[in-house]
């Protein structure tokens, strides 16, 4: 199926005529969900079923379900899960409790997700939780070391992938060092490069190999004072794409944040010369989606084998007992509510 380069929003519970037109001309890649789009369980799959019936295939469909403050899918219908400390606490005293304990947590999540036709969770969270860092990262965070994050940012994305749901690394290279939330203002970071990769960055470089991967919105001013990841070809380059070495699909994060500068249009051109191979747009707001879509090409090259090779690791869930999982979670860190 032919799309463009670009994941959209949507503006409410159900598909607007207007976003059907849109869909079905601008063809993007794939959505994402927020909770502004979540009532019941029947009224997002009705949702999700309805845009994927507009543009023809069975197009990747993305949620933010991390568990703590980022869950898009809460009670009374699903679950609140923990937040990624409690995981990082638990490794702290006992590492095979924690890396068992947080792909449980991703396949229990998984299970939720995949009933309501949702495939791809932007989860894990590799950035550090340290001193200097904004709390937007805060307990999101599974810790402090590179070494404790990245095993358990990989249970994570394991316990996902078992349950038929694509991971999305995030924020690289990394965001816990940020001094401000990139919603609002653009972070700038004044660690010196060996700094940063040995720490940040290294929590990425075991994770390479994952599937899929979202930008930070933080300039490393060590490396390129002048832009942050998602717009700088120099950090793309030499750190995404080399020193961390990954190889699957980058998506920019959402291009409506306050770090960007710009038009969203210039924002989107901006991305995808720095090495974006997708762009994020999660507003839902028709005006700034249509400049989106007009500045994202059709997926080709190196970037539509990328969007290829990670919807083939997109698999069927593998058998899965869920009160059993449920169980031994609880056993673990605790029943989620």
């Amino acid at each position: 199926m032919t799309s463009r380069a670009f994941i959209t929003g949507l503006a409410g519970p159900t598909l607007l005529e207007t976003e059907r037109a849109f869909l079905k001309e601008a063809a993007p890649w794939g959505l994402i969900l927020f909770a502004r789009n979540v009532e019941t369980p029947a009224q997002v799959h009705a949702l999700v079923d309805a845009a994927r019936d507009v543009l023809g295939w069975q197009a990747p469909v993305l949620i933010d379900q991390e568990g703590g403050r980022v869950q898009r899918l809460r009670p009374p219908h699903w679950p609140d899960y923990p937040p990624g400390e409690a995981f990082g606490a638990l490794y702290a005293r006992d590492r095979a409790a924690g890396l068992s304990a947080v792909r449980l947590n991703s396949r229990l999540m998984a299970d939720d997700l995949h009933a309501l036709g949702i495939d791809v969770d932007c989860l894990p969270v590799a950035d550090l939780r340290l001193p200097e860092g904004h709390g937007i990262i805060g307990n999101r965070a599974y810790g402090e070391t590179p070494e404790q994050v990245s095993a358990l940012a990989r249970a994570a994305a394991e316990g996902l992938l078992e349950g038929g749901v694509l991971p999305v690394v995030k924020h690289i290279p990394g965001h816990g060092r940020a001094p401000v939330d990139s919603h609002e203002r653009l972070p700038e970071v004044r660690a010196p490069r060996a700094v940063l990769e040995a720490t940040d960055f290294a929590a990425f470089r075991p994770l390479a190999d994952l599937p899929l991967a979202m930008t930070a919105h933080v300039v490393y001013a060590d490396i390129d004072p002048d832009a942050p990841c998602t717009t700088s070809r120099r950090v793309m380059d030499e750190i995404v794409r080399g020193f961390i070495g990954f190889s699957g699909l980058v998506m920019s994060d959402d291009l409506s944040m306050g770090a960007l500068s710009g038009t969203v249009a210039t924002r989107a051109e901006a991305s995808l010369a720095a090495g974006c191979d997708m762009l994020l747009h999660c507003n839902g707001k028709m005006d700034e989606m249509s400049m989106v879509a007009g500045a994202a090409p059709l997926l080709s090259g190196l970037a539509a084998a990328r969007a290829d090779r990670a919807l083939d690791a997109r698999l069927s869930p593998q058998p899965f007992d869920r009160s059993e999982a449920e169980r031994t979670l609880a056993a673990l860190v605790g029943a989620p509510a």
